[in-house]
């Protein structure tokens, strides 16, 4: 039996209630790119939880049928509405109540929408703890705190793959793997305390190659990996990279730390370079950062690396302990190659909270 079903009615309680969360965004590790069924991953992946950026979401709600009126950055927003009711109707089997009520979700988000960071990440595991918040004030049935993290992150699942991650602080874990204890697919869990406390510092500089709305969304390009030649030998591939990863972060080995963590960028955007039909998100800029910081790193010796979402931005990932050198790196060689000089500076966050 899913032990996240709950199947108790609102029934005649007199409800009317109000919660706000905020939750931040990720980046990948360990790339997720492809999955099955409801929402199942086809491989493992390990984020970063971020800190700077993050979705700060609203739930106000009362008796009624199900209805969802949302507004985004102030503005009443149909379309995502939609998109929210859909969702709460699409998990009637595991939260019938959500169709006694009507809800009001207000939802802002700290970065513009067009930096290259995975809203879907931070705004679906915002709603979804809010969600659970309102669960447990009417059944107190998630009173156990990691029992609430667990449905809040399995709830964030199938709205966005990637928002399971975004529950947990510094390092979310997604995706059945046998080297992991206790991972699974239904839901991501936290490993940040099985890694080198070097890692809980790491700061992200995120630099903005371009502000485009991407021609390919990320829901596509997961379904045409189902037909991607490469398909197999990724999963494979990225599963292997994984226990690599979490290996070297336990024992603060930077050097394949950066060398697994490029690697699952470039191999995120060659597949979807050999995807019928391909697509190329990459900008010349983004090619010529990668240079400089591939060179940079040569020169100096210093632990600094890059990853990639699926989109153009760099995420340039240091140690707190470098930060100035680094930071004058990117003044005096990168910054000219962003768009509009644009630099999102974030770093190793703390997870979900309630505002």
């Amino acid at each position: 039996m899913n032990e996240f079903i709950n199947t108790q009615k609102v029934g005649n309680q007199n409800i009317n209630g109000e919660t706000t969360w905020k939750s931040p965004s990720n980046i990948a590790l360990v790339k997720y790119w492809g999955k099955y069924g409801r929402q199942m991953p086809a491989n493992a992946s390990v984020s970063f939880t971020l800190e700077n950026a993050f979705s700060k979401t609203t739930l106000k709600y009362k008796n009624g049928t199900g209805k969802v009126v949302l507004f985004f950055e102030g503005e009443k927003n149909e379309a995502f509405g939609a998109k929210i009711e859909k969702f709460m109707q699409s998990v009637e089997d595991i939260n019938p109540f959500y169709q006694e009520l009507d809800f009001e979700i207000s939802s802002t988000n700290s970065f513009p929408h067009s930096a290259g960071i995975a809203s879907s990440a931070s705004a679906m595991s915002a709603l979804c703890m809010g969600l659970c918040e309102i669960e447990n004030k009417l059944f107190a049935n998630l009173s156990d705190k990691d029992f609430f993290l667990k449905k809040a992150s399995y709830l964030s699942r199938l709205a966005s793959g990637s928002a399971s991650r975004s529950v947990y602080p510094k390092l979310g874990q997604w995706g059945e793997h046998p080297e992991i204890e206790g991972s699974s697919n239904l839901y991501a869990i936290d490993v940040h305390e099985s890694v080198d406390p070097i890692f809980h510092t790491f700061k992200n500089s995120i630099l903005i190659a371009s502000s485009a709305v991407k021609e390919v969304s990320s829901t596509l390009g997961h379904k045409m990996m189902n037909e991607n030649p490469y398909a197999d030998v990724r999963f494979k591939q990225a599963n292997e990279n994984l226990a690599k990863l979490m290996t070297a972060m336990k024992n603060g080995d930077l050097d394949t730390f950066m060398q697994i963590v490029e690697l699952e960028a470039l191999t995120l955007h060659a597949l979807m370079m050999t995807s019928n039909p391909s697509f190329i998100l990459l900008q010349p800029s983004t090619i010529v950062m990668i240079d400089s910081i591939r060179k940079f790193r040569k020169k100096t010796r210093l632990p600094v690396c890059f990853t990639l979402d699926a989109g153009p931005n760099i995420h340039l990932l240091y140690p707190e302990n470098i930060a100035t050198e680094v930071q004058k790196f990117i003044q005096d060689e990168l910054l000219e190659l962003c768009e509009n000089g644009v630099i999102i500076e974030d770093q190793v966050g703390n997870g979900s909270v309630k505002c």
